[in-house]
């Protein structure tokens, strides 16, 4: 089974996670109430584009402070920080990671509250976490994380709503698997955009709010499939100067959905399309966005469900991509699939 099979699978993995999961999210919630009043996140690659994902959810869903972990800190450096109420998350697809690990350890020992958010149930990080999530996708061959990372992102969702219980958040979760589905559809699309850059040897990718970590995740796919050069940006920083980089040609690609950062997302496409000459593409939800290409979402969704689906036409363009340059996305070079960092 290769990559592109794993991306077609994401709506069954989805399925699949909303079966349980609701319970268990809910179990969780109850153990740790009145426990923390912050939340540290330990992760890295793709999982640490999910976390990217728990702060603007937990933070606008659940009003938690939510910061990311430096696991260096804590393993090589020997000097973990005082984490007072905080609740450790650790999200990893293999749980394998021993940087993770020792966050977690670490955690337990000043009484802090752990969970693990990982396909691997029998993993070390599942082993060492309080109280642990499975994310229910399934043997995830291709060395690309396609589908535990939607299912890294549902888990995050079911966790936001079993923390604040009544918000309605899991009812528009049951609706994600259909939008995955339909986003799906615009394969052939996708690759017919793809091919027109196969050429391409690096751009910008912006995203911002809830896409922040959509914007770092297709970065990161392009970068391990296509070889391209990937820098991704909020939007509002790429402001700041390195819109100074683009040219006539040069691609920006962007995660923009509908919701309060629409209209000064679209207006910057607009712009550097306009004014500088730049061709770009964008994912979203919105069929009038500014875009020399626009890859479709299913509308519909609350915009803070929509990087799940997002992410699907944008797995599908960093395969193409990688086809159209002539490599081969199920054997990425130089990288493996589980990687132990320290």
């Amino acid at each position: 089974m290769g990559m592109r099979d794993e991306i077609f699978e994401q709506p069954a993995t989805l399925g699949a996670l909303l079966v349980d999961g609701p319970a268990r999210a809910s179990e969780i919630a109850a153990a740790v109430s009145g426990c923390f009043d912050h939340v540290v996140i330990a992760a890295r690659g793709t999982s640490d584009n999910a976390a990217r994902y728990a702060q603007y959810l937990w933070g606008i869903h659940n009003r938690l402070p939510v910061g990311l972990a430096t696991p260096s800190v804590y393993g090589p450096y020997g000097a973990p920080p005082r984490l007072g109420r905080a609740m450790v998350v650790a999200i990893s697809q293999s749980g394998q990671s021993p940087d993770l690990v020792a966050v977690v350890a670490a955690a337990a020992a000043q009484g802090v509250p752990t969970i693990a958010l990982t396909n691997d149930a029998g993993s070390p990080l599942a082993g060492t976490a309080d109280h642990a999530m499975a994310l229910c996708a399934g043997p995830e061959a291709a060395v690309a994380a396609t589908k535990t990372y939607t299912a890294s992102l549902a888990a995050v969702a079911l966790l936001a709503d079993a923390l604040a219980p009544g918000s309605g958040l899991l009812d528009e979760l049951r609706r994600v698997p259909d939008a995955v589905a339909r986003a799906l559809e615009t394969e052939e699309q996708v690759a017919a955009v793809a091919s027109q850059l196969g050429g391409e040897r690096r751009c910008a990718v912006l995203g911002r709010g809830y896409h922040y970590a959509t914007a770092f995740e297709w970065a990161l796919k392009l970068e391990e499939l296509a070889y391209v050069v990937a820098q991704p940006h909020s939007s509002a920083d790429f402001e700041h100067g390195p819109r100074a980089m683009v040219e006539p040609g040069f691609p920006v690609l962007a995660a923009v959905a509908d919701g309060p950062l629409y209209a000064e997302s679209a207006a910057l496409l607009e712009d550097l399309g306009a004014r500088r000459g730049a061709t770009t593409v964008a994912v979203s939800d919105r069929d009038d966005i500014p875009a020399s290409h626009v890859l479709p979402i299913p509308g519909g969704l609350p915009e803070a469900l929509t990087p799940i689906a997002a992410i699907v036409p944008a797995q599908l363009f960093a395969y193409h991509l990688a086809v159209a340059a002539g490599h081969d996305p199920d054997h990425p070079r130089d990288i493996t699939k589980v990687t132990r960092t320290r």
